[in-house]
């Protein structure tokens, strides 16, 4: 799976990004004619080379032929792009940003999304910057977008209404729950469209994850700052195999709390909660905490792009004020799942391996649920039926 990681160490824009990835790799001429698909007309687009503080960059720009004061309402925005004709992804991840971005505004000026009227967003350059951010990220075939923390700025912003503090406050408010940085420099170096392309789109922010880089993209803003004024893209290949002799490899995000004032009924719908959102694992610890105090250690083992839903739960689900993170790699082996026919019914199986396909395998193991649900229905006891799909499988793997 290709990974997008958006390393925005001096902002970003809808203009930034979309250079990023054409400079990667996304031809002008393909990006050219998947727009032509919104059937939207009076301007063009340029893609120029420019260097940044000595980094060569891609400078993107929607060039309007004629003044636009069509200020879209999100439904008018929405239909457009499912009259469009694009691919169905494309529609789907660029309607998504465009109801971030009408609810975040909605926020702000105390009106429902459908009653936002899409000023700087809504203006046929930020269209084409969101849409056309969709199109690149299908044109590389990315399966999955991390980013680096966000950098806000500070100071003073002009926009439709009048002046405004950096950061604009639609921005901010696209940006709760992540991480963000102050910036390096004075003036709007995240915009609103920037915000909600990454807000929307990311799975996880943070440092790089694991990758093997197979390209780079940079993309220029339009000011000059004292820093290089690009955001860069690094593109890569996860790596799920280890050289370490045959075993799997990944990172996870190791997610844990000391708890000592809840009352312990309700630790189990947490588990279950976080299990149901995706965590790896959950498990308890009885600790001793300061002043002699019992208490319980709660250990979420999680999906990187899963962090932020857990930590949610974590916090208001328990009386937990905060938690600690930290990323870790793991080792572990090849496995798949496999249904065998015993003689009280179907049970699904997993096989480990060191390396898949070797017979024996490390493990075979029947799953729990389905055993206990043959045992209940024969009246045999369940390890009888674990004996029999253990064998079953392990003889169909030896047919094979």
């Amino acid at each position: 799976m290709l990974t997008a990681h958006f390393d925005c160490f001096a902002g970003a824009s809808g203009d930034m990004l979309l250079g990023s990835l054409l400079d990667a790799g996304v031809p002008l001429e393909n990006l050219r004619d998947q727009l032509n698909k919104l059937n939207l007309t009076g301007y063009d687009l340029e893609a120029v080379s420019v260097v940044k503080q000595g980094l060569s960059a891609i400078n993107f720009k929607v060039i309007i032929e004629k003044s636009e004061h069509n200020h879209r309402k999100l439904r008018g925005i929405l239909t457009l792009l499912e009259n469009s004709g694009l691919k169905p992804a494309v529609i789907t991840s660029a309607s998504r940003i465009f109801q971030q971005l009408a609810a975040a505004e909605a926020k702000i000026h105390g009106i429902s999304p459908e009653e936002v009227h899409f000023h700087e967003v809504g203006a046929l350059d930020s269209i084409l910057d969101i849409v056309g951010v969709c199109i690149a990220l299908d044109y590389l075939g990315i399966g999955h977008i991390t980013c680096s923390s966000l950098p806000l700025g500070w100071g003073i912003v002009k926009c439709h209404h009048g002046l405004l503090p950096v950061p604009a406050p639609a921005t901010l408010e696209l940006v709760k729950g992540l991480p963000t940085t102050p910036g390096l420099t004075e003036g709007e170096v995240l915009t609103p469209t920037g915000a909600a392309i990454l807000a929307t789109l990311s799975n996880y922010f943070g440092p790089p994850p694991p990758m093997i880089i197979r390209a780079t993209g940079y993309g220029a803003g339009t000011k000059d700052l004292p820093i290089a004024n690009v955001c860069r893209v690094w593109i890569g290949e996860s790596q799920p195999a280890a050289a370490t002799a045959g075993w799997l490899s990944d990172e996870i995000e190791v997610i844990e709390t000391n708890i000592d004032d809840l009352n312990p009924e309700i630790y189990q719908y947490v588990m279950e909660k976080l299990l149901n959102q995706g965590a790896l694992d959950v498990f308890l610890t009885p600790v001793i905490m300061k002043k002699s105090r019992p208490g319980t250690l709660v250990k979420v083992l999680a999906p990187l792009e899963k962090r932020a839903a857990l930590v949610d739960t974590l916090l208001k689900e328990t009386s937990a004020l905060g938690v600690r993170l930290h990323r870790c790699s793991r080792l572990k082996a090849h496995r798949n799942v496999t249904t065998v026919e015993t003689p009280y019914g179907p049970v699904q199986v997993k096989y480990a391996w060191q390396d898949e396909g070797d017979t024996p395998p490390l493990q075979i193991a029947p799953e729990y649920e389905d055993c206990a649900a043959r045992a209940k229905e024969s009246g045999v006891p369940i390890k009888e039926v674990y004996r029999q799909a253990e064998a079953i499988a392990l003889g169909l793997l030896r047919k094979e």
